[in-house]
């Protein structure tokens, strides 16, 4: 039996990493302590491998990114953005919260999050990989993967015998190591503080991973759970969780070379994948993207035009379109600046040579190549591939069709069996989903954009089209608007409660239904069904072979002195580095610190450098008490450090030397936007809300002193 690759790369952690690199698991961290400590934290190493006790008891799931109890009272903060269709969700032409902000007067007031968010807080990380490979060693394909689905979802229903908790299996190293993480799973989260988009988005796609900036991008919210604390859906009845401990903000300054740790949920990272992976993502993925994301934004604001409401309604969807083109663009750029394709190819190269005089190296090169191979397969349908994902995710109504005939079909099997999202414990997230599509959804604008995605797909050659979608929206421009026209005349599922009903349908009365985007979708699932096959065929194999490839490279740098963390997985991690300076090119020095100075300088009066009147005069005059900083003698804004971080990090707490909170992760900058995929110290730089603007906020400019005194902070 392979050992633990995790439990090799930990045995390495001491061996040599930059003090700036690497997303580190909790459990690793006692080994590196040597380096913590000469980086200037205070703490016990030791205590952060422990994940029920602080400060990484306080570090919270939050939607789609990170955030932290700030109080004994569920208060958690996270970034404006993680937040922001909690806020869009609340908002109104009538009540515009987006371009308004908003402040709880008191608990009674606080609004209730779109039914689908969360706030996860973990409890459990344990290794499992011995029963997630038992019935899946000697197999292959997707008999491979089945096997492996098949053992996690009986360690996720085990695990969630107890209610309140959500639980999930983490795959560490490609396939070579599982870990099972248990989640206590926050239902009712509620909107207690949130500055207006101004403010909390100072400066929006213009200033989007760029130096310096001056963005106020944090937000409040606040956790229930039912008066017997467990968890629980919405009830005015319900109480604000107590959290087994929460972060202190700091009061003190901040500077140039003080340490600094981040801990948070970073999505996924790529720096262990293939050298033909790093020229695809270059080469094809990424311009591909941009090109994608850019026609799609376009197409979504022809469609809203002067419409009001529509232009709510699609706020987060353009933002999260807007964001991801200009990420797409980020790491192009990084990725070619740091020659990063043939930087890995030179590696790899050694790796393989290191390989050939080690034992077992004809069989660990034969599954390299069989997994090259058929990372050569995907290229004949990518271009497809995207595209049906594409329409798979942005259409309101078409997605809903989808989820309901799917979900009709997972509901005819015993639950163990049904595919992974449609179980009975996703219930709830699947309902929440379908009642909030009114808040995210106009019909001129949908059509718009799924006529664009039909239109490119048509377009494909002919080996790339699949019969079922030809047949639902045809084969010619022409046809595909005339189908969509159709299709969106006739359906019903515009409207909340005809959607629920279907969802409480029973499998043969959605069958026969005679909504036309239902029907469609009856249509369109086989092909959907046939495609997933191939793609977990082909996940089952790399499953099975990515783990030689993990094993020759974390041997190959354990040659070199060289440590292997984990590539970033959703799971909980901790960087550490310093507040720090940057270089970006010659001539060019990034300061640590940005202050007010900044924001009078970009404001034009114009979004997105429109500073709303009450900043600008609280700029004016000056009144910044003790969160001025001292050696500047003004209020800062955001600051800069070298943490390791990438998406999911946004929200993620930033701790001094003792843990107090000085920071809230919500960027990186332009020249680091590629280190999801290479790491390179000279340009890595994470950009963070300094905690002394946010408490300047809340007590001079959008007032909220009871919040302020509920985290044990000064009113001033």
């Amino acid at each position: 039996m392979r050992p633990s690759l995790l439990a090799l790369s930990l045995t390495l952690a001491a061996a040599g990493a930059h003090a700036d690199e690497g997303m580190w698991l909790p459990s690793q961290l006692p080994q590196i302590a040597t380096q913590l400590r000469d980086a200037g934290f205070e703490g016990d190493p030791a205590s952060l491998a422990d994940l029920t006790r602080p400060p990484l008891n306080a570090v919270v799931k939050v939607g789609g990114g990170t955030g932290a109890f700030v109080s004994d009272q569920g208060l958690v903060l996270t970034n404006h953005h993680v937040a922001f269709g909690v806020i869009q969700y609340n908002t109104s032409p009538e009540r515009d919260l987006i371009a308004n902000g908003f402040v709880a007067a008191d608990r009674g007031d606080e609004l209730p999050a779109n039914p689908d968010f969360r706030v996860l807080v973990t409890t459990g990380f344990d290794q499992v990989t011995d029963r997630v490979l038992a019935d899946a060693r000697g197999r292959t394909g997707r008999a491979y993967y089945d096997a492996v689905d098949a053992a996690e979802k009986a360690l996720v229903a085990e695990c969630e015998q107890q209610p309140g908790y959500r639980c999930s299996v983490a795959n560490m190293h490609y396939g070579s190591d599982f870990y099972l993480v248990r989640q206590l799973e926050l239902r009712d989260v509620r909107l207690v503080y949130a500055p207006p988009e101004a403010v909390g988005n100072y400066g929006d796609e213009v200033d989007n991973f760029m130096w310096p900036r001056h963005s106020g991008d944090f937000t409040l919210l606040r956790a229930y759970v039912a008066p017997d604390g467990q968890p629980a859906a919405y009830s005015p009845d319900n109480v604000p969780y107590v959290p087994p401990a929460h972060l202190q903000v700091s009061t003190d300054a901040v500077a140039a070379g003080d340490f600094a740790m981040l801990a948070g949920y970073p999505g996924r990272t790529y720096r262990h994948r293939m050298a033909s992976e790093f020229a695809s993502q270059v080469e094809w993925t990424l311009p591909e993207r941009v090109a994608l994301y850019g026609g799609l934004i376009e197409t979504v604001e022809a469609a809203i035009g002067s419409d009001a409401d529509a232009r709510v309604k699609y706020a987060s969807t353009l933002a999260g379109l807007e964001n991801g083109l200009k990420r797409a663009e980020g790491e192009l750029d990084g990725l070619r600046r740091s020659n990063a394709v043939a930087t890995r190819q030179a590696d790899e190269e050694a790796m393989l040579a290191w390989l050939a005089d080690q034992p077992a190296a004809r069989a660990t090169r034969a599954d390299i190549t069989a997994a090259q191979a058929l990372l050569d397969e995907t290229e004949a349908t990518r271009e497809r591939d995207q595209l049906l994902g594409a329409i798979a995710r942005f259409p309101q109504l078409l997605g809903s069709a989808m989820r309901l005939q799917r979900l009709a079909l997972e509901r005819g099997k015993p639950d163990a069996q049904r595919e992974s999202g449609y179980q009975q414990r996703d219930a709830a997230l699947i309902e929440g989903g379908l009642k909030q599509v009114q808040r995210r959804y106009a019909e001129r604008v949908e059509k718009a954009l799924l006529v664009d995605l039909l239109t490119q797909y048509v377009a494909l050659p002919p080996a790339q089209h699949v019969p079922e979608f030809d047949a639902v929206f045809g084969g010619t421009p022409e046809q595909v608007r005339a189908n969509v026209d159709a299709l969106y005349a006739g359906t019903t599922l515009d409207e909340e409660a005809e959607r629920l009903r279907w969802f409480n349908a029973t499998p043969e009365e959605v069958a026969q239904a005679d909504d036309p985007l239902l029907q469609a979708a009856a249509r369109l699932q086989p092909a959907l069904l046939r495609l997933e096959s191939e793609d977990k065929q082909r996940a089952g194999e790399l499953l099975r072979l990515r783990p030689s490839y993990m094993e020759a490279l974390i041997g190959y740098r354990e040659s070199r002195g060289e440590a292997v963390y984990p590539d970033a997985n959703s799971t909980l991690r901790v960087s550490y580095g310093q507040v720090s300076t940057m270089d970006p090119r010659d001539g060019v020095r990034y300061l640590p610190l940005t202050t007010v100075a900044g924001i009078v300088e970009k404001h034009t009066g114009v979004a997105p450098f429109d500073a709303p009147r009450p900043l600008l005069d609280a700029i004016a005059a000056g009144d910044f008490g003790s969160t001025a900083d001292p050696d500047l003698g003004t209020q800062t804004v955001n600051l800069l450090t070298n943490l390791d971080t990438t998406g999911g990090n946004s929200g993620s707490p930033v701790l001094d030397a003792s843990g107090q909170l000085i920071g809230l992760n919500f960027d990186s900058n332009w020249e680091a936007v590629s280190a999801s995929w290479k790491f390179d110290p000279r340009y890595k730089r994470a950009i963070h809300v300094d905690m002394r603007y946010m408490r300047w906020l809340m007590a001079k400019v959008y007032p909220a002193p009871h919040l302020l005194a509920e985290m044990d902070l000064p009113v001033e």
